[in-house]
């Protein structure tokens, strides 16, 4: 059975579908400790409430990050916090540092840092109620900037042990019925944010307007999107592989660069100086991302330009305060601070 559920057409599971898929994509994670992400949203709470239900004693922590945009933020908030002690579960709670740029750049980094910064400190990973929705959200908002492999991949995509922190996203292969249908059978209290309908972000026109839109005049789109964003996360991994058998990266530093702390990464410079600049400029995106640098198509440009016919001691500066470094038998990707 199809039909229209909220943004586009999607499966409808049963009441005790739902439930299955849901407690079944918590279950099958392997053994750990986890922070849970939790806004306060639908997503989230059924999150916390399926986790709380399947795996209680492997919560390190709840956590909750006010946005400070509106009353519901700040409810979404208080109930993340009630309902976590209600259930014997360890809370933390961040919001927006003074100063903050009033957009979603800025907000989701604040975010990630508080995060991150908890994960660390628990030895926990940081876990997401994103779902098959919001990946297909992901691609197309990346289709339509004219993305590569790597972004095509969204949250698909494999972070390398040597960078950022992983984070486990359960329910990325669960449709948001089924998340709806679990709310629901089970009374999951939530706080519906008003600006997840306004037109104004991008996502929201993607999932309000666009998708439907698509999807109608070709049925199978939405599909179709994800499928491509396994192949191009597919090829992320063939090329990490490749990365590390032919250039040998050796990451120095420690610690999570979201918090500051200064980290590297160096490649054998004879082989990636070799290669054409087609090859060079998608290998060298992958190198960047063990130090957690997203490369734009400006510093790719440049790097890619400059790596062949560099000499020893000199560099190039790239956005975001990182260096890379020529040596003699290596490049040096550093973050400067």
């Amino acid at each position: 059975m199809k039909t229209i559920v909220g943004e586009y057409v999607s499966k409808v599971p049963t009441q005790s579908e739902a439930v299955e898929q849901v407690q079944g994509s918590i279950g099958r994670l392997p053994a750990g400790r986890w922070l849970l992400a939790v806004s306060g949203g639908r997503d989230s709470m059924v999150l916390l409430e399926a986790f709380a239900s399947v795996r209680p004693r492997e919560i390190a922590a709840v956590g909750t990050f006010n946005h400070g945009t509106g009353a519901a933020a700040t409810k979404a908030a208080k109930l993340v916090e009630r309902r976590a002690l209600q259930l014997a579960l360890p809370v933390v709670s961040g919001s927006l540092p003074p100063g903050t740029a009033n957009d979603e750049a800025a907000w989701r980094a604040a975010r990630w840092k508080f995060l991150r910064g908890w994960a660390a400190e628990l030895n926990a990973q940081v876990v997401t109620a994103h779902t098959w929705n919001d990946q297909v959200e992901t691609v197309l908002l990346r289709l339509l900037r004219d993305a590569g492999a790597r972004g095509l991949a969204g949250m698909l995509a494999d972070v390398h042990p040597s960078a950022a922190p992983v984070v486990v996203r359960p329910f990325l292969g669960l449709e948001r019925a089924s998340i709806e249908g679990y709310a629901s059978g089970g009374r999951v209290k939530f706080i519906e944010d008003p600006s997840n309908q306004s037109l104004e972000f991008a996502r929201n026109r993607v999932r309000h307007e666009i998708l439907p839109a698509l999807e109608r005049a070709s049925p199978g789109f939405a599909a179709w999107s994800y499928a491509l964003s396994r192949r191009a996360a597919g090829l992320r991994r063939d090329l990490a592989d490749w990365v590390d058998a032919v250039l040998t990266p050796s990451v120095s530093g420690g610690g999570d660069v979201s918090l500051g702390r200064q980290r590297s990464v160096g490649v054998r410079a004879e082989p990636l100086a070799a290669l054409d600049p087609p090859a060079a400029s998608v290998v060298w995106p992958e190198v960047a991302s063990r130090v957690g640098i997203v490369m734009d198509r400006r510093g790719i440009a440049r790097v890619t330009e400059w790596a062949p016919g560099s000499l020893a001691g000199s560099r190039i500066q790239l956005s975001g305060g990182a260096e890379i470094l020529r040596t003699h038998s290596a490049f040096v990707l550093r973050l400067l601070y």
